[in-house]
């Protein structure tokens, strides 16, 4: 059976070039095009493809929307993502809504159709840079935390969701004392929010 392929990319150059590289597997079948998402759940519908060949930056509505419907509404299809930027945040963002694979347009063509033999098959594709990137992401690091030990406990009482008054009021202290403190972990951290400061603590401190 043919592997039903559709690709989502803004350049009419790189979607022509896609078409003429699986033109070269006899189990591809190149069933439909389209510059962005803005009708990501209509083409799906339309074209029911097994693999989608996803570009990140488009204009209107880009790949990680895109994913992220099509995962939402059609998790059987298969998702692969392509970009031409070695982004760690677009990684992990498009790897944690539900992408079978993640691959950069500078791949070489052969690397590209082993790519989507891979996720046809059922694997995770991934370019090698970017799979050295997810592996680095979990490898313990050492982090440099300005914090006092009274800001860490006042950070970890907030990321827990209470508000200033309930920390007062956990600490026995006033709203002042825990106000001067939260502006220093702002000041000490670089941030200008709460969540910030949250994504900070369970990025970095707590276990």
């Amino acid at each position: 059976m043919l592997t039903r392929i559709f690709i989502y990319d803004d350049s009419t150059e790189r979607r022509e070039s896609l078409k003429a590289l699986l033109s070269f597997n006899d189990e591809f079948k190149f069933v439909g095009e389209a510059m962005n998402c803005s009708n990501v759940l209509n083409e799906i519908d339309n074209y029911y493809p097994d693999i989608v060949l996803m570009d990140i930056s488009m204009p209107d509505v880009d790949g990680i929307e895109g994913l992220r419907l099509i995962k939402l509404h059609h998790p059987e299809v298969k998702v692969l993502m392509q970009t031409a930027f070695d982004d760690s945040e677009k990684i992990f963002t498009c790897i944690k809504n539900g992408a079978s694979g993640y691959i950069l347009k500078n791949d070489k063509p052969q690397r590209i159709l082993k790519a989507i033999e891979e996720v046809s098959q059922g694997g995770a594709a991934m370019n090698p840079a970017i799979a050295q990137k997810v592996l680095d992401y979990f490898i313990p690091k050492e982090i440099d935390n300005p914090l006092s030990t009274k800001e860490n406990k006042v950070l970890a009482l907030l990321s827990e969701g209470l508000s200033y008054k309930m920390v007062a009021d956990k600490l026995g202290v006033s709203y002042a004392t825990i106000n001067t403190h939260a502006k220093h972990i702002y000041e000490k951290l670089h941030i200008s929010s709460l969540g910030e400061a949250i994504a900070f603590y369970y990025k970095n401190i707590k276990n």
